[in-house]
């Protein structure tokens, strides 16, 4: 469906604000329905890619600070999504032996075999963008890290 309709705004000031609107209400959606699929399993998105940044890193821990250079939303608050990991025993915590300020962060066995789960049920299958042809996703991704490539955010 079009923006415009989606959104009952039928003019925009010019095809860049349109475009911009149109990446964050496509961007809202996607979270939206990946929110959805996530929730038979109780976890949340930001829940979600913690495990799979813990997984990338096993038998390897992980610090808080590794896992928020990582994750694709860099305002979530990552010792909290790790407090509410290790309630559901998806993650351990232990103080790092090498430096006692540290925290070593891992994912368990059932964090394993929940991620597992997921992908066996077929959750990550990219089927919001089955529209697509090969060629149009190429594009879209070159589009997408071309729109990244510009200034850093202010205050970084």
């Amino acid at each position: 469906m079009r923006i415009e309709d989606e959104i009952k705004q039928p003019i925009f000031r010019d095809d860049f604000q349109k475009a911009h609107i149109n990446l964050l209400f496509t961007a809202s959606w996607l979270q939206l329905r990946q929110a959805v699929a996530f929730k038979p399993y109780g976890l949340t998105l930001p829940q979600f890619n913690i495990l799979r940044i813990l997984r990338g890193q096993h038998p390897l821990p992980a610090t808080v600070a590794l896992l928020i250079d990582r994750m694709l939303d860099k305002t979530s608050n990552a010792s909290r999504i790790v407090d509410r990991l290790e309630e559901k025993k998806l993650v351990t915590r232990t103080v790092c032996p090498a430096n006692r300020r540290a925290v070593d962060i891992r994912i368990t066995v059932a964090g394993l075999a929940l991620l597992e789960r997921i992908e066996q049920d077929g959750v990550l299958n990219a089927s919001d963008l089955t529209q697509l042809n090969d060629a149009e996703v190429q594009q879209l991704n070159g589009l997408l890290d071309k729109i990244r490539s510009g200034d850093e955010l202010p205050g970084r």
